[in-house]
């Protein structure tokens, strides 16, 4: 047992990296990596799932969407971008198989149509206050 946690914590502080590089990086999404960084974290070590939940990772990437079960536009446009340039690259590939193809398109469709109208949309915060106007 000890192993397996052990096995999760790494993959957790793995894609907890690859969520940072994926905030940064417009075509590369944080959402799946920081989700299943909180999965791994969750089911193997208190203490960093207890660190994740304050970071300002986590709250800027997903605090909404695991209290709210939405997302903002950005957060959304980012994701769908990203899948579909994903499932492009696949779709290109699979030039000699048409039945592949028809999957990925149905696929797409399916997570398209998911993020436009299974997941609320919520109005960013605004992380920093108006400038005061001095009389």
């Amino acid at each position: 047992m000890k192993i397996k946690k052990k096995i999760l914590c790494a993959l957790g502080i793995l894609l907890t990296g690859l969520g940072a590089v994926g905030a940064v990086v417009p075509l590369l999404p944080a959402f799946p990596f920081l989700m299943g960084a909180m999965f791994c974290f969750a089911r193997s070590s208190e203490k960093f799932h207890t660190w994740f939940m304050n970071s300002r990772l986590y709250k800027n990437n997903l605090e909404s969407y695991v209290k709210q079960r939405a997302m903002t536009v950005k957060t959304k446009l980012t994701l769908m971008t990203s899948l579909t340039i994903a499932m492009s690259i696949g779709f290109f590939f699979m030039g000699q198989v048409p039945a592949g193809r028809i999957i990925l398109a149905f696929v797409w469709l399916f997570h398209i149509v998911f993020f436009l109208f299974g997941i609320k949309t919520i109005k960013a915060e605004r992380q920093e206050s108006a400038p005061q106007q001095e009389c």
